[in-house]
């Protein structure tokens, strides 16, 4: 599904949220075109077993560091190992956290956490990504926003402030970064479905039919899809491209 692009290859790469689902696509398919590639998550026993097995294929085996996204040290100690394996390039901040809940039984502490997850990481990242590339007038930092707030999905309202954020977050950075040579961009994904997505919502055939039904394109949408957008946009054929959101969902809005 994926183009090729020379320039990544050598390349450092971090991935949060790597271990499953879009997160392990990325990590994947930018293995696949020869970048270094360390990437960090909670579910050790996941994250060891992709790295693993991309050990075993052509390309430098990757790096796999268990860290909360929501813990600024760990987070950017885990940045720290790529920075340390040739200087970061590439910052794809994809972690995130979709529970969904009414608004009338979520908590503070609840809130803190999924704003921790969803948004503050990203910024966190963002920040020492820009410290440690300025000096290098090069980079390309990738942020991960939804079509969620676009859409009339129940129960997501935490999920939903964080991604729509995440749109103002990629234009401040971008605003601030480029004269240093740093393109900041933003990806917003439709309805993909992962195993966590197809166990949680999309159960059965007639659940994904019915999803399928309301994109312009009748296609099941994937993590090989946004892992595309994301080779180009860290690409130097993306090099004109900074401070916009890119959305991959089939046409859904």
């Amino acid at each position: 599904m994926a183009g090729r692009y020379d320039d990544l290859a050598g390349k450092t790469v971090f991935i949060s949220g790597g271990a499953t689902g879009i997160g392990s696509d990325l990590v994947i398919a930018f293995h696949g075109q020869g970048a270094r590639v360390v990437f960090c998550d909670i579910d050790a026993a996941e994250g060891e077993a992709l790295a693993a097995r991309l050990a075993a294929a052509p390309g430098e085996a990757p790096v796999f560091v268990k860290a909360d996204v929501t813990d600024d040290a760990a987070l950017v100690a885990a940045i720290a190992r790529a920075e340390a394996w040739g200087g970061l390039d590439i910052l794809v901040n994809n972690a995130a956290n979709d529970l969904r809940k009414p608004i009338a039984d979520s908590d503070a502490e609840q809130w803190r956490r999924l704003v921790d997850v969803n948004l503050r990481h990203q910024y966190v990242a963002g920040r020492e990504a820009a410290r440690l590339m300025t000096p290098r007038k090069a980079g390309v930092i990738i942020n991960f926003g939804s079509v969620a707030p676009e859409v009339t999905v129940e129960n997501l309202s935490i999920y939903n402030m964080c991604k729509a954020g995440v749109r103002g977050l990629t234009r401040s950075f971008a605003t601030d970064l480029g004269k240093h040579g740093i393109r900041v961009v933003s990806i917003l994904p439709g309805a993909v479905l992962t195993p966590k997505q197809r166990t949680l919502w999309f159960p059965d055939q007639p659940a994904i039919d019915a999803m399928v039904a309301q994109q312009m394109l009748p296609i099941e949408l994937n993590g090989g899809h946004i892992a595309a957008m994301a080779l180009f946009l860290a690409s130097d054929a993306a090099s004109g491209c900074t401070g916009q959101n890119y959305i991959v969902d089939a046409g859904l809005i």
